[in-house]
This record gives structure tokens, C-alpha cells and sequence, in this order.
């Protein structure tokens, strides 16, 4: 990278830092630290909920599927939007009308203080592998990028460019620091920006990368004969249909979206936020996935968990490199932060205010929020750091999505729609698959407990070949029989159902908070700020001018637009307060 994309980096993290040094101040209570006092319009839940998504581990895991298998990386993305979708019409509406403030609340309520911890820990190191994978995903596109001078403390001996352990601690303390600070808000707002900046840089490599490969034809012509096939023989059709049960229960239940349905004024709120969700993952994968499959044709001998970056680095110009970077940074800051807040609410309401202090005061609470904020924070780094001991992104992110998800969260998305089932449906599902799931990941494998016994080589041969499919099973099929079992042999109305039913009734004509219009103003100052950088860039690039020119362009005719939503809401909320 060149001095200017490090120039135009550093901006980025500044602006996200004075995003959430803005909304400190804003943080009065609990709910404000971690349910945006119900005051997030449905917008920004929605793109804050897609870039939850999003991470570095997007572009390493899905990038480099995307470089080894073509459209097949588009079909697993996909599957996220058709859960979303599913979710907006059947699920979203009805978290928010619960009224609760956190996920955990209705985890005590539908099943009892028991699962709680069963969540709760099961949920903590589910999760925080995950963000994990997403840190250490980013640390490699960092030191593919940033090479250092000899003696620097932060430069890896071997690569000669920057440390993957420095890196996944430099930038896990940023994104430590800006979610302790603002909350919930902090995330949401610094989601937006993400979403924005990211999608444009995305816009402007596509074409590119077309024109430097010699356009659509010679795209077609060099790249491998079974590119544009939707399935292959790791992922089939019968693994998409599970990888979208998968995330309709992630989406549907998953704390960190669940706090997304529950931060809007209204249950129609939430329902247009989980379908904006939808949309966007149906349309977007056919875009942001097309840099690596082109890339495929420059270059068929990259390393594939480099190959988007690399061709974003073949393309654009000084500077815009940067601002996909930063983007890229962001968006794992995204995850990472998503996860840090949902979980440090968990800990703190949960747990601190109902065994340590009950009467603590807000400002206490928010105190305790920040620390638990900054602890589960250092343990994610340990995790990131020790990623490549675990098998490496790809096969750690994919292994755990599908035997945790489903056992974990279908229970608890099933409590939703069920007047029958117990807390017993929590133990039984979890207990038997992720029993068996524990078994076949570390007893049949090629490297498992039973690896060495000649009766055993058959089945783990046919393990190893349709591990994608057992995995399938054991995560949606086996907990969805479960529960149905669990279903039909239940009799009488649970209490755990009563009481979530007796919270809906309270919140029957309550007053739905106002939606703040301050989530447009900052979008609007924050978006028209890189305008301003793109701009200096266009006079600083004379041979590529009109490219970054156009970029700013657009990012000024989205402030105008912001800057019209946010005095248009001023408005409507003056009017409403007279």
C-alpha cells in the first residue's frame, strides 16, 4: 500500500473513534447502552443486521470459496438472504412486541433461569470463535498489505511485513475500545457507514476487474469449466437447503440480530428491517463475490484467502485501496463489536445485576457493561491469535456454523411459535447433537480418536466424503426431529409460554419510542467527510482522477440525501413532542 491508502485508512478509523466518542455521551442507562433505547430507525437496524454479517471473514472465507469454486461461493450467500426474508415475515415482529430488553430476558421467561447459563456460556464461546475467525481473517489481508522496514517491533521476521499476532491485537483493540464506548448505538451507526463506503468501493472494483481481464468473454473463457455451477460435490443442493434452515434459525434467535429486532419502535420496525436484511443478501453476493472470481482469471496460482484483496490491490488507484481496507476493517469491527455489546448486555443484566448487585445504579451498570466490554474483548484476541492452530478460517467458520447453530437456537425460535414445549426441550436437543456432533468431528475424522482402528476406516472414509451433508444432519435434522418428537408428545400449555404471554398483554398500548433523527445526521456528516478525502484524492491522482471524482460524487449526493431524512424526521418529532 501506498502512503495515501495509510493516510486514508487512519481517517477511517478516526471517524469510526469520534462516531462512538459522539454517542458516550448519549449513553444514560442500560437500555440506552444496549438496546439504543428503542429509538433505531428500521433502516439502520436493517444494515446494521447485514453487516453483522459482514466481516474480513467474509472476503478470506467467501472470497477464497468464491476463487476455488465460482458461483457456488453466491449460492451459500444467498441462503442468508432467504432466511432473512423468512424471518421478516414469520419471526421479527414478534420479538419486538415482547418487549423485552434483552434476548436473555426471554430466554428466563419462555425456559426458566436454568437455561440461561446454558445460553448464555454455550453462546459466549460459540460466537466469540466466530468473531474471532472474522479478527483473524482481517490480520491476513492486513499483512498481505503492509510491509515494514527492519527493526520495526511490529514486523514478522519470516514475511518481512507486518506480524499476524500484532495485527489481530492492534485492531482488536480498536474495535474493543469504540464498542465500549458508545454501545449499541456506537455499533449501529459505525454499521451504516460500513454499508455505505464498502458497497460503493465494491461497485467501482467490478467493473475493473472486468476491464483488466479483457471483459466478460475472456472472463468466461479462462476461468475453470465448472465455475458458474450453483452446487458442487462438497456443497450440494441438500447442503444449501440446510445452510438456509441454519440461518433462519441464526437470524430468527441469534442475540446479536435478536437486538436488532428489539432496538426499533415497532414490531413493523423490525419485520422491515429483517427484510431489508433478506433483499440485500439475495441481490449483493452476485456483486461483492465477482472481484475474486475475476481475480481467478489474473492470477490462478494465488492464495485464495488473498485473492480479494489482491485484486482490489491490481485495480484501483492510490488511496481508494485504502478506503477498501478501511472498509474491510470496519466491517469486522462490525462483527466483532456486535458480538462484544450483545454479550457484555448478557453479562452485565444478567448476570451482575441479578446475583452481584440488583440495586445497582445506571451509571454503575454502564460501568460494569464497558469492563465486561473489554474482557471478553482480550479473550477474543487470544482466540484470533490461535485460529491457525484450529485447521485455519474456512474450515473452522464452516464447522461451527453448522453443528452449534441449530442445536443451540431452533429450541429457542421454536419457543417462539409453541404453547407446548419445556425447558426441556433446550437440554435434550442440545445434549444429543452436540454429543453427537463432538463425536463425529473428533472421533471419525482422519485424525480422530478412531483413526488408527482398521473396523473404523470405512465409515470415516465416508465420513470425510460427505462431511459437508453430516454436518447438515446432525445441525438441522436431527434437532428439527427432535423437537417435532418433543412437540407431539408434550401435553398442556406450558409455564414458560404463560409468561411470555403475560409480557406481550403489558405491552399492549404502550407508547412506541421516537424514532431518533440523529442516526441521519451522523450518516450525512460522516458520509460527506470521506467525500471530502475522495475529492483531495481526485486532485492528488491526476491519471485516475475521474474514477475517485465519481466515487465522491456519489458519497456527496448521499450526504445531501441524509442531511433531507434527518431535517425531514426533525420535523415530524417537533411536531409530535408540541
Amino acid at each position: 500500500m501506498a502512503g495515501m491508502d495509510y493516510a486514508v485508512l487512519m481517517a477511517y478509523v478516526v471517524g469510526v473513534f469520534a462516531i462512538g466518542g459522539f454517542f458516550s455521551s448519549k449513553v444514560k442507562s442500560s437500555k440506552d447502552m444496549f438496546a439504543a433505547g428503542g429509538q433505531s430507525p428500521w433502516w439502520v437496524s436493517g444494515l446494521s443486521g447485514f453487516m453483522t454479517m459482514f466481516s474480513a471473514g467474509t472476503f478470506v472465507v467467501w472470497g477464497g470459496i468464491a476463487y476455488k469454486y465460482g458461483i457456488v461461493a453466491v449460492s451459500i450467500n444467498m441462503c442468508y438472504g432467504v432466511a432473512g426474508l423468512l424471518v421478516g415475515f414469520f419471526v421479527a415482529g414478534k420479538w419486538r412486541k415482547m418487549g423485552v430488553k434483552t434476548p436473555a430476558e426471554y430466554i428466563e421467561l419462555r425456559f426458566g433461569k436454568g437455561a440461561i447459563n446454558f445460553y448464555t456460556w454455550t453462546m459466549v464461546i460459540y460466537r466469540i470463535v466466530g468473531v474471532a475467525v472474522a479478527l483473524y481473517s482481517l490480520a491476513v489481508l492486513l499483512t498481505a498489505l503492509m510491509p515494514l522496514s527492519e527493526g520495526n517491533i511490529f514486523r514478522d521476521a519470516v514475511s518481512g511485513n507486518l506480524s499476524l499476532t500484532w495485527a489481530v491485537i492492534l485492531f482488536g483493540a480498536f474495535m474493543i475500545i469504540y464498542t465500549m464506548a458508545g454501545g449499541l448505538w456506537s455499533v449501529l451507526m459505525a454499521d451504516v457507514l460500513q454499508f455505505i463506503v464498502l458497497n460503493l468501493a465494491v461497485i467501482f472494483v467490478v467493473p475493473l476487474c472486468f476491464m483488466h481481464i479483457g471483459g466478460v468473454s475472456q472472463f468466461i473463457e479462462t476461468a475453470p469449466e465448472t465455475f458458474f455451477v450453483p452446487t458442487n460435490s462438497e456443497f450440494t443442493w441438500f447442503f444449501l437447503a440446510g445452510w438456509c434452515a441454519i440461518h433462519f434459525f441464526m437470524v430468527g434467535a441469534e442475540w446479536a440480530f435478536v437486538q436488532r429486532f428489539i432496538c426499533v419502535p415497532t414490531a413493523k420496525d423490525s419485520r422491515k428491517s429483517a427484510l431489508m436484511f433478506g433483499v440485500l443478501y439475495i441481490i449483493s453476493p452476485w456483486l461483492w463475490l465477482l472481484p475474486p472470481m475475476l481475480y481467478r482469471g489474473m492470477n490462478p496460482e494465488a492464495n485464495p484467502e488473498e485473492a480479494y484483496i489482491l485484486a482490489c490491490r491490481t485495480v484501483l488507484p492510490t488511496g481508494m485501496l485504502g478506503m477498501v481496507l478501511a472498509a474491510m476493517v470496519s466491517a469486522t469491527a462490525s462483527m466483532v463489536s456486535a458480538q462484544l455489546n450483545v454479550f457484555a448486555s448478557v453479562l452485565t443484566s444478567d448476570f451482575y445485576c441479578r446475583l452481584v448487585n440488583p440495586n445497582a445504579a445506571e451509571k454503575q451498570i454502564v460501568r460494569v457493561g464497558r469492563v465486561m466490554t473489554v474482557l471478553l474483548g482480550l479473550i477474543l484476541v487470544i482466540i484470533a491469535i490461535l485460529i491457525p492452530r484450529l485447521g485455519g478460517a474456512e474450515k473452522v467458520i464452516l464447522s461451527i456454523t453448522s453443528l452449534i447453530v441449530g442445536p443451540l437456537l431452533a429450541p429457542s425460535l421454536w419457543g417462539v411459535f409453541s404453547k407446548k414445549i419445556k425447558t426441556s426441550a433446550v437440554w435434550t436437543t442440545g445434549g444429543i447433537c452436540f454429543a453427537l456432533g463432538a463425536l463425529y468431528r473428533f472421533g471419525f475424522s482422519a485424525t480422530g480418536w478412531f483413526s488408527e482402528l482398521e473396523s473404523m476406516q470405512l465409515f470415516i472414509a465416508f465420513c470425510e466424503e460427505n462431511n459437508r451433508n453430516i454436518e447438515i444432519f446432525l445441525g438441522v435434522l436431527l434437532p428439527v426431529v427432535i423437537l417435532t418428537v418433543m412437540e407431539l408428545t408434550a401435553r398442556g400449555v406450558s409455564k414458560g409460554y404463560e409468561r411470555v404471554a403475560d409480557k406481550i398483554k403489558d405491552q399492549i398500548g404502550a407508547k412506541a419510542p421516537v424514532v431518533s433523527e440523529l442516526p441521519a445526521l451522523v450518516v450525512a456528516c460522516s458520509v460527506g467527510f470521506f467525500g471530502v478525502i475522495m475529492a483531495i484524492l481526485a486532485i492528488l491522482n491526476p491519471a485516475q482522477w475521474k474514477i475517485i471524482a465519481i466515487f465522491a460524487a456519489v458519497l456527496f449526493a448521499l450526504m445531501i440525501t441524509f442531511f433531507a431524512i434527518y431535517f425531514s424526521r426533525k420535523k415530524k418529532v417537533k411536531v409530535l413532542s408540541e
